[in-house]
């Protein structure tokens, strides 16, 4: 064999040797005198030793001609003065030996005994002269390359594969001796058991003919293979090694386990053993899958690694210090709230954030799933508390906020359950040697029900709001009727009242998550049997079920849809998938008042059904985009003939709070491209017709159109101030949203919908009925709306220009003009050229109607030169205010798709700066004199409640309030209405482009708008001081600091007078705002305010040094409890550790975490991963380049406050990359991160390879590395596979040098095929 794998030197040299060996063999000489003669010949020929042909010489001489003692101890001797390499020798035996072990059992014994000795020395076989030779000898001896699929040119990989592969060889010989091969699900044995032919060795050598003394030679040996395999699993090295192999390749490692459970099971001799078990066989394979990430809590600092463990961070001993365990949820909190804030449209899914946030909070705090879900059902339940008594304003929010509780959240735990299952199912189908069996549920279905179960402890948080009192008794009564054995399925429980229910029969919140996990198949109904879950005993059954059959089982039944019926179906929501099916089948299938009918009834209470919430909005928006009838032969569009059926749907989902939950749920692109072919095509229908509906209103295709287009409108930012897009010296952070977006985002949505397990897991959730076009739409599509959308860039771009005397658009100017106009008697025109038919007579209003008969597109395109005739008129006297805000409500009334172009053509003119100011002085303008004083003292209070102090703040001046003319303008037309139904679309659009622009305005014209507002609706006044005090912090980036340092401290708890104050969520967020207090508003909680004002700072890239900033004040404050410099003098050690003032390092430690936690929620949540990016790619190499540190007073350099400061941003900069880019490769985002975390890695590795000069502390610099590496290894751990091999290899030699030999061994672990290599070696020169 040795001839067919290695090219033989000379034959004479070789053959002298081989000459040698038997001439000693013969005289039974001294092994070791035959080495040292032998090693003599072999340098004098200048062989290299260790020699490879040597090896292979001497296994073929013993094997089987020359199978005696003397020639085995010559060989021992040859491995122990190193003239043959010991791993080659082992795999040359490995291929002779174990295939013959029954026919030669003595032999087999000593390959065991060599084992034993030469296997766990690699140190010596890692480098000289002929290591690629020997690895190469090797890889062909045992097939590595083949076998595994890795190519071996490494000797770390050689390391890796050739233990791997003598532990797997000696598992299949011991199968095979005790007849448990044919147990195995792989069935066959990677390596040779037997010998290839039966032939009969004629060599009786060692008495092995004798079967007695060979059979229990052989029972000897199987137990010494199986010890040997324990060793292998248990010694330092090689249970790394085989760790290395775990991980990159386990498809091999789940083979291998496979087989080691089969011998666990069913083996006779390991059930004889004494040292070993079973049980203990298959825990150390356990342990090995888990040999770095345990061994990483002791790599580095003990300070730091006390705070990896969940343990440290939830124990009494943080919370004795005034640490909860809920601050460490800190971040679903302010992301929640953040998502409730109405005046902007997300169109990602707050869904799939949530569920990434959770992820990554869940590794970060290294805690169990199940307390995860708890601190996700917490955060959500004080969102809704935070809701329980609101101040009223035109944005209701406790429906938003049980959309948050019942559908988001449960969405959000669902994914996460799914993902645990479909990862499950990879592996199972991966396996091809798993037998098929039922899947058991995963682990973290399971820690959804512990969740649940300790949820109920919390009966304060659970207390529902006064209007869901009704719905979770009715949820309770569920329980107890299902208890009672009644069946509950046709719905009876919707039809009982509170008087019908056991006196103790109250529900809370906590039983409408459970129905909201039952409906999304996460729960069942054994939830209803838990101790504790209704008061009511089960005896105690509803008293009067009502004769009646319930609304949702009749229509189920097959009743027909009538009026009645219909009403009850409205205010009853569905249940369950297959009622809501119902409605969308008679939506599609039904006559037209069947039709009209049941788009009430998706529009009505079942909208608001957190069971089945999601499946409605799919349907609303499934049923706004209709197929082309098969039969359709129409010149038309096909759409035109759903006009009513449309506007019933447009209508139902136009509030405010409707289009939040479309947003909540990430169907904003669908909602989109749904909207956009019935604007195109209703937008270009002359009005020649009209149609009238049940509700017996006139009904024309301007209104459809403009029902459509407002609320298009709103699904983007088109309402924000062009100044928005002039940033100064620095760019916009995020991506500036519009149409074309919208429809990237669904174009990608669609197509990004596979096959793959994931995906067929998500798909069992949606209904069969909801199918949408995978193609691809662009704008293209719509030339019309394309073409608007163009002349609105340019309208905020630059001043209208290009309107021709003569042409239509100019006439169709003077047309509307004339009907906005037409009581006014003025003899100069308004148009600077127009036809003369344009101003007066009622012939001229009779021909402008005519002639308004036009495609709503066509008006749209006027709109703006309306908009600029009639303003400029009123700049130079010709309209006064009051006629101007009146033809603008008359113009918007006759098409109320023209506010959105007087919105976006308002706000371009008033950030040009052209118009003289208008005076608000009650005679031309409303004035808002009557209470804009008060307005200005309660934003000083609520600003100086959260320790923002802004002297420039002007409060009561003796100069007329004065606003920009165009907002005048605005701000005069939303007084004109009304406060009702019809006019609250109009209110929804204008409104927050109103707040929005004020905004941006100088001060005081935020006050001016909520003075006037305030006199025209007093109970929103509240609302309405609170939005305009976040306007301070539009133009004071001093203020956005001053805000932040707040939410810092009252979330720490720190203050100057006392080491640790009060600190909780509670105090960051509080309980909202309005005049709960007598006398006035009450204080407003840091977090909300800042939640509320953080859209508007128009430099966002500033917050990630502030945040920096203050978190290096907080770890000082913390360090040093908060005390005075004249007392840091009396800081001592105490026997307990290192102690500051009377806080511990661990709950110092726990404290310095939730600061960094906080100030990464913050960037996160401000500038999103663009900002993150900028953070992690400029602004922290920079930090630690300059010369800055903690340092600023003089202050202990390189003590313990730098080594805090340090691990305080590693935690920052991971948990800022987790929120953003996610803890694994599932969101979108997370494809940019190997580009910014390579770079990032880049700068440390270059710092540490000594390329790279720092500025700052070197005890902050050691902590930071070191911290931020152990939580990748610990915490991210895919992150690592996505960094350079190069890269890790640096930063492992970086790691070494200070004595973190551990943490480089765990990182280089993790760092896939490539680096097991350099992982494998530096295991080896580690335990040299």
């Amino acid at each position: 064999m040795a001839g067919s794998v290695q090219q033989a030197p000379p034959s004479q040299l070789w053959d002298s040797v081989l000459q040698l060996t038997k001439s000693a063999q013969d005289k039974n000489s001294d092994p070791l005198l035959w080495a040292v003669q032998l090693s003599s010949s072999l340098t004098s020929a200048a062989v290299s030793l260790p020699s490879v042909e040597l090896a292979h010489l001497l296994v073929s001489h013993i094997c089987w001609a020359n199978h005696v003692p003397i020639t085995w101890k010559f060989l021992e001797k040859a491995l122990t003065v190193k003239i043959v390499p010991p791993m080659l020798v082992l795999a040359l035996l490995s291929t002779k030996v174990v295939p013959n072990r029954q026919l030669h059992p003595a032999a087999y014994r000593i390959y065991l005994e060599l084992l034993k000795r030469h296997t766990f020395l690699f140190a010596s076989q890692l480098n000289g002269p002929n290591s690629q030779k020997i690895i190469k000898s090797i890889d062909d001896v045992l097939h590595l390359s083949w076998q595994y699929g890795l190519q071996v040119s490494e000797p770390g990989v050689l390391i890796v594969e050739f233990v791997f592969s003598i532990i797997w060889q000696l598992l299949d010989a011991s199968l095979d001796d005790e007849g448990l091969l044919e147990l195995a699900p792989e069935k066959k044995p990677r390596w040779p058991t037997r010998p290839q032919d039966m032939e009969i060795d004629g060599h009786g050598c060692f008495n092995e003919t004798r079967s007695e003394q060979n059979e229990g030679l052989q029972k000897a040996n199987t137990a010494m293979a199986i010890d040997i395999i324990v060793e292998f699993l248990q010694n330092k090295v090689t249970s790394k090694m085989l760790y290395l192999a775990c991980r990159n390749m386990p498809s091999h490692w789940g083979g291998f386990v496979q087989k080691l459970q089969v011998l666990a099971a069913n083996s006779s001799v390991l059930r004889t053993m004494k040292h070993i078990n079973p049980e203990g066989l298959l825990q150390l394979t356990s342990d090995t899958r888990q040999l770095l990430t345990r061994e990483r809590k002791t790599i580095s600092r003990q300070e730091f690694h006390a705070v990896l463990s969940s343990g440290t961070l939830m124990s009494s001993a943080c919370q004795s210090h005034g640490v909860s365990s809920s601050a460490f949820w800190l971040p679903i909190d302010l992301f929640l709230e953040d998502a409730m804030d109405g005046s902007e449209v997300a169109e990602i899914s707050a869904v799939e954030s949530l569920t990434g946030l959770v992820k990554a909070l869940q590794a970060v705090n290294a805690t169990t799933w199940h307390n995860a879900f708890l601190g996700l059902w917490i955060s959500a339940l004080r969102l809704v508390q935070r809701e329980r008594d609101p101040r009223e304003g035109p944005v209701p929010r406790l429906d938003t906020c049980l959309c948050m509780l019942l559908s988001i959240t449960t969405l959000a735990v669902t994914n996460i359950i799914e993902e645990e299952e479909a990862e499950l199912m990879e592996e199972t189908e991966g396996d091809h040697t798993n037998q098929r069996k039922e899947q058991a549920p995963g682990k973290r279905r399971k820690d959804l029900v512990t969740c649940l179960q300790r949820l109920g402890d919390y009966e304060t948080l659970l207390t529902p709001p006064q209007s869901v009192c009704s719905v979770v008794n009715q949820a309770a009564a569920k329980a107890i009727m299902f208890r009672s054995g009644l069946t509950v399925s046709n719905g009876y429980h919707e039809s009982v009242s509170v008087n019908d229910m056991p006196i103790n029969c109250a529900g809370n919140l906590r039983h409408l998550i459970v129905e909201a996990c039952i409906a999304r198949n996460i729960l069942d109904t054994s939830a209803y049997f838990w101790p504790g879950y209704v008061s009511a005993r089960s005896s105690q059954v509803i008293r009067n079920v009502p004769g009646q059959v319930p609304a949702w089982s009749s229509i189920m039944k097959g009743s027909p849809l009538t009026p009645s019926l219909g009403n009850a179906l409205v205010a009853t929501p569905a249940s369950s998938l297959a009622e809501i099916e119902k409605i969308y089948e008679i939506a599609v299938n039904g006559s037209d008042e069947e039709k009209i009918s049941a788009a009430t009834i998706l529009c009505g209470a079942s909208l608001r059904g957190w069971n089945i919430q999601e499946h409605t909005c799919l349907f609303i928006i499934r049923l706004l985009s209709p197929p082309v009838p098969a039969d359709y032969s129409g010149s038309d569009s096909h759409l035109i003939g759903y006009a009513s059926f449309f506007n019933v749907l447009l209508v139902g989902i136009s509030s405010i709070d409707t289009v939040q939950i479309f947003s909540l749920l990430g169907l904003v692109p669908l909602l989109a491209a749904a909207l956009m072919p019935i604007c195109e095509v209703f937008g270009s229908s002359v009005p020649n017709f009209s149609w009238t509906p049940t509700t017996g209103e006139e009904l024309s295709c301007h209104a459809v159109f403009s029902n459509a287009f407002t609320l298009l409108l709103r699904l983007w930012r088109f309402d924000h101030p062009p100044l928005e897009h002039m940033m100064g010296d620095y760019p916009t952070v995020g991506i500036q949203t519009g149409p074309e977006y919208l429809l990237l985002l669904r174009n990608c949505r669609l197509a990004s919908m596979g096959n793959s397990i994931r995906d067929r897991i998500k798909s069992r959730r949606v209904s069969k009925f909801i199918t949408f076009p995978s193609g691809t739409i662009t704008m293209d599509c719509f030339p019309r709306l394309k073409l608007w959308y163009q002349q609105h860039q340019k309208c905020i771009c630059s001043t209208l220009s290009g309107l021709v005397p003569g042409t239509p658009v100019h006439q169709l100017v003077d047309a509307l003009l004339t009907m906005m106009f037409r009581k006014i008697n003025s003899s100069q025109p308004l148009t600077p050229a127009t036809s003369g038919n344009s101003n007066s007579s009622a012939s001229g209003t009779d021909e402008s109607c005519i002639r308004l008969k036009v495609p709503a597109w066509d008006i749209l395109e006027a709109t703006p030169f309306v908009l600029d005739a009639a303003l400029t008129a009123c700049a130079h006297g010709r309209l006064s205010p009051r006629e101007l805000a009146t033809g603008l409500k008359d113009l918007a009334d006759y098409l109320p798709a023209t506010l959105g172009t007087m919105v976006s053509y308002f706000s371009a003119e008033v950030t040009r700066g052209i118009w003289k100011p208008a005076c608000m002085n009650g005679t031309d303008w409303p004035s808002p004199a009557a209470n804009l004083l008060l307005v200005e003292q309660q934003i000083k209070k609520i600003l100086a409640a959260t320790g923002v102090d802004v002297p420039s703040l002007a409060v009561g001046g003796s100069s007329p309030a004065t606003l920009p003319l165009p907002l005048a303008a605005l701000i005069s037309l939303t007084i004109t209405y009304k406060l009702d139904r019809a006019s609250e679309r109009a209110l929804h659009l204008i409104g927050p482009a109103m707040n929005s622009l004020a905004a941006g305005c100088p001060w005081p014209c935020m006050p001016i708008l909520a003075s006037l507002w305030a006199q025209k609706v007093k109970r929103w006044s509240d609302f309405l001081v609170f939005s305009a005090s976040q306007t301070v912090f539009h133009h004071n980036s001093d203020a956005v600091v001053q805000l932040l340092k707040s939410c810092f401290t009252s979330t720490l708890g720190l203050s100057s007078s006392h080491a640790y104050s009060n600190s909780s969520v509670g105090a960051l967020l509080g309980h909202g705002f309005g005049s709960h207090l007598s006398g006035g508003i009450s204080p407003v909680a840091p977090g909300i305010l800042y939640l509320r004002v953080h859209r508007s700072v128009r430099d966002v890239m500033f917050l990630t040094e502030e945040v920096l900033s203050l978190l290096m004040y907080s770890v000082r404050d913390i360090a040093y409890c908060g005390l005075p410099r004249e007392r840091v003098e009396k800081l001592r050690k105490t026997k307990h550790g290192t102690r500051y003032g009377q806080v511990s390092l661990a709950a110092a430690m726990a404290r310095i975490k939730i600061a960094a936690t906080l100030g990464a929620t913050l960037v996160w949540i401000s500038g999103g991963s663009s900002l993150v990016q900028s953070l992690i790619k400029e602004t922290l190499p920079s930090w630690f380049i300059s010369t800055r540190g903690l340092d600023q007073e003089g202050r202990e350099p390189g003590g313990m406050v730098a080594m805090l400061g340090g691990y305080a941003l590693a935690y920052f900069a991971v948990l800022c990359g987790t929120f953003a880019w996610g803890v694994d490769s599932v969101s979108p985002a997370s494809k940019r991160r190997p580009t910014v975390l390579g770079r990032h890695l880049g700068f440390i590795a270059g710092a540490l390879d000594g390329k790279i000069s720092l500025g700052c502390d070197w005890a902050m610099w050691r902590a930071y590395v070191s911290g931020f590496i152990s939580l990748m290894v610990s915490c991210t751990q895919k992150w690592v596979l996505e960094v350079d091999v190069e890269i890790l290899k640096i930063l492992s030699k970086g790691l070494r040098r200070w004595n973190e030999e551990e943490l480089a061994l765990a990182l280089l672990g993790l760092g896939g095929v490539e680096a097991m290599g350099a992982a494998a070696e530096l295991v080896v020169e580690c335990e040299v």
